[in-house]
């Protein structure tokens, strides 16, 4: 790789012309296909299993180069001991999907300065504040994507009065956030469809209290407070907190990772990216947990049959030996990889399927519908299913996310070496391992307090007020250590409304009493495998009022930032310079440098919105 070719962190943290960075990449990309040519690396270690561990240089390195070790060609898979189903050679797009238009920006590694617990050592990296100056690319240097994402309408302004109880699925996903990042950073803002503002806002770690009765899944944080953007409105923050698992009540991992190896995955930041990834993620497993590999390309088969993690280097072995090419046969990978699951089933341990792809499945079982079913049965016997994106321009995030819904599971999208650090290492056992399910939210406002009110972001997690009760109804789920913000904007009574009140309203509101109370909130969620819900409930008050600290400011930032990127229906003059200076200031200890890294990742997108198109 030639050592020309810039970091991109210098475009989070420190600033770089895009201009010149177009022309480096355009080289450093023809030189990484060459080398890719080379077949993959001897893997360090060979049978022992140990692995020489990842360098702070590597760890700083481009995300070409971080991907390009191991390297991989572009030739058929192998498969051992694999049962090849002939695929029907057809494309359908999922149904209710729309296509929009993208380009292939270039990813950027998450900034570090500190090691999490169980983390790879990362160096250290200055948060500088400068303004980035950022030249729009060329449409040359611009590659023209397919992603795929499902609509998704804002939601309204609610009047209390009338409509006072609005309920809500979880979401721990982290998806959008990623993925909207590299579209920034290669110069362009993400399409409107991209932006899901509550996976924007629950891509950070915040500092919330866990609960201290091991017998309640997670605690509740709650705070109201002055909206950045109207001094009309308030926030009310509500924040949930799951317990932290400790390593020896941990329980046994069945894991079966199914992976893309279609022709498709050659690129760097696809299968290269992808194998370094799952390398990541085996060493943070125990020795009793056990790994299952299923790949699919022009078929479908088995590489590795249900292996003790304990034999690390067989897991890596075949993972080495992954190579790209052929259709992409999923709907057949998905019925061997749930085979593999239940053949080694582990009733009280956790037993989850980890699905990796850059693209939708276009032969085989190719059904959203189908494939939904599919996966909610299986989820019935108490297999998991989650979903990890990589690369981009064939990205079908509308099927990535039903899948995950449906399966128990999240997903998220990795572009970079150090994405998958972040959600593979240190948030491994949230993601692998849940202490709640079904988790489900609603609030109900008091009319005689609150006249207007509106949910940010979780437009695509929102239920009937009926379903809060009914335990047969799916939600999210939360792991161990999960944290989950949600946040409602507010008019209190005597506040500029945005709806006009009714001539002939009901007038059985201004009777109301206990205008201290502005809310009523209630949580249900099921214990793993547990049929029944339980439900914590709790008064939002007056006494709730109070000054933000600074992981509600820096909630507040994320969710203006996923508004302006949406079209800022809501936010009125507020606007770049403010979110700037309000996130600044939210930034906290920031041990990982993910706030730093938001906060440049805004003054590329304030450059970027002002560009002429």
């Amino acid at each position: 790789m030639s050592a020309s070719i810039p970091s991109y962190k210098s475009l989070l943290l420190g600033g770089s012309s895009l201009a010149v960075l177009s022309v480096a990449l355009f080289v450093g990309y023809g030189s990484l296909q060459q080398s890719a040519l080379m077949g993959p690396l001897e893997m360090p270690g060979g049978d022992t299993g140990t692995v020489e561990p990842v360098s702070d240089e590597r760890l700083a390195a481009t995300p070409e180069q971080e991907a390009a070790q191991p390297l991989v060609t572009a030739e058929p898979v192998i498969a051992e001991q694999a049962e090849v189903t002939q695929p029907r050679q057809e494309r359908r797009m999922a149904p209710g999907t729309t296509m929009q238009q993208g380009t292939d920006g270039q990813p950027s590694a998450a900034p570090r300065t500190a090691q999490p617990s169980g983390g790879l050592a990362g160096s250290p990296e200055p948060s500088i504040e400068a303004p980035v100056q950022m030249d729009r690319p060329a449409p040359t240097d611009q590659i023209e994507g397919r992603d795929t994402f499902d609509r998704i309408e804002t939601n309204p302004v609610r009047v209390t009065a009338q409509d006072p109880v609005s309920t809500f699925s979880v979401d721990v996903d982290t998806a959008s956030y990623a993925f909207i990042r590299r579209q920034i950073l290669g110069g362009v803002l993400p399409q409107k469809d991209a932006v899901r503002i509550e996976e924007m806002i629950n891509y950070f770690p915040y500092g919330y209290a866990p609960p201290t009765d091991d017998e309640m899944p997670f605690e509740t944080h709650i705070s109201v407070f002055e909206t950045p953007w109207n001094s009309e409105t308030q926030l009310m923050r509500i924040a949930i907190k799951g317990y932290e698992l400790q390593p020896a009540t941990r329980p046994r991992a069945n894991l079966v990772f199914l992976l893309d190896t279609s022709g498709s995955m050659s690129a760097p930041d696809k299968l290269p990216l992808l194998i370094n990834s799952f390398r990541m993620l085996v060493d943070t497993l125990s020795p009793q947990d056990t790994v299952s590999i299923v790949v699919y390309a022009g078929s479908a088969g088995t590489v590795l049959q249900p292996t003790s993690v304990s034999q690390k280097g067989k897991i890596f072995a075949a993972l080495e030996r992954l190579r790209a090419g052929g259709a992409t046969a999923g709907g057949e990978g998905i019925r061997q990889a749930y085979a593999l699951a239940e053949q080694n089933f582990d009733p009280d341990g956790v037993n989850r399927v980890i699905l990796a792809t850059d693209g939708d499945f276009n032969v085989g079982i190719t059904s959203t519908e189908e494939l939904e079913g599919f996966v909610e049965r299986k989820r019935e016997t108490g297999i998991y299913l989650s979903v990890l994106g990589f690369g981009q321009g064939n990205l079908n995030d509308r099927l990535m996310q039903a899948l995950a819904q449906n399966g128990n599971g999240h997903a998220a999208y990795i572009d970079t070496l150090s994405e998958a650090r972040k959600t593979l290492v240190e948030e491994a056992t949230s993601s692998l391992f849940p202490i709640a399910q079904d988790v489900k939210i609603q609030v109900e406002f008091n009319p005689a307090a609150i006249a207007e009110y509106r949910l940010i972001g979780y437009e695509t997690r929102l239920l009937e007020r009926e379903d809060f009760n009914n335990d047969r109804v799916d939600a999210g789920e939360i792991g161990a250590g999960h944290t989950v913000t949600a946040l409602y904007e507010i008019v209190p009574i005597g506040g500029e409304t945005l709806i006009d009140p009714l001539r002939y309203g009901d007038q059985a509101s201004q009777t109301l009493q206990n205008a201290n109370e502005f809310a009523f909130l209630k949580l249900r969620y099921k214990h793993p495998g547990q049929p029944n819900s339980q439900v914590i409930t709790r008064l939002i008050t007056a006494a709730d009022q109070k000054e933000p600290d600074i992981d509600a400011r820096f909630a507040a930032a994320v969710a203006g930032f996923g508004q302006l990127l949406r079209g800022g229906q809501y936010t009125g003059d507020w606007g770049y310079d403010a979110l700037i200076e309000l996130a600044s200031s939210a930034k906290g200890t920031d041990p990982f440098g993910y706030r730093a890294e938001f906060v440049n990742l805004v003054r590329l997108a304030q450059t970027a919105a002002a560009l002429p198109r």
